[in-house]
């Protein structure tokens, strides 16, 4: 009650969310974007951020002028259908922030990102495939990922 006796209304005071730790797994161009979304947000909200790496989303970290790998160009279609180049270019001209916009924006604000040594095994990429060098990658796996994310954050598994 208040004290004018009238029922207090739901409270938005609790305990501060201490960070976001990010799991992708999907390889969906959406996913992996929107997961970008959410990290670069966070971040701007001066939460500390980890991204995790794995499965098909792994694709995204892969540089571009690898053999054989395309880098994000290579990620699964998005959700309506169309070829993750195409979707970004989408983006672009509606005003969306793009997947290179996203993911220099987690840079810079020191998002930390992850890539799962399993997870490039089993995607049948060599010993020392070529990570993005405009991006800091820590290799690892689920137990560095584990003991290196935020403590006390939320984890979201995309």
């Amino acid at each position: 009650m208040t004290p004018s006796g009238t029922p207090a209304g739901p409270s938005i005071s609790g305990p501060p969310i201490s960070g976001l730790a990010i799991v992708l797994f999907a390889g969906g161009f959406d996913r992996v974007h929107y997961a970008l979304v959410m990290a670069s947000a966070a971040a701007a909200t001066n939460r500390p951020v980890t991204l995790f790496f794995t499965g098909r989303a792994l694709r995204a970290l892969l540089q571009p002028d690898e053999p054989g790998a395309q880098g994000w160009h290579a990620l699964d279609p998005a959700d309506d259908g169309s070829a993750p180049v195409e979707r970004d270019r989408f983006f672009a001209a509606n005003g969306v922030a793009t997947f290179e916009e996203l993911l220099e924006a987690c840079v810079l604000m020191g998002v930390t990102v992850m890539a799962c040594e399993m997870g490039l095994r089993a995607l049948g990429l060599p010993v020392g495939v070529a990570l993005r060098a405009d991006v800091p990658v820590t290799s690892g796996g689920v137990v560095t990922f584990l003991n290196e994310a935020p403590k006390g954050a939320s984890t979201l598994f995309v």
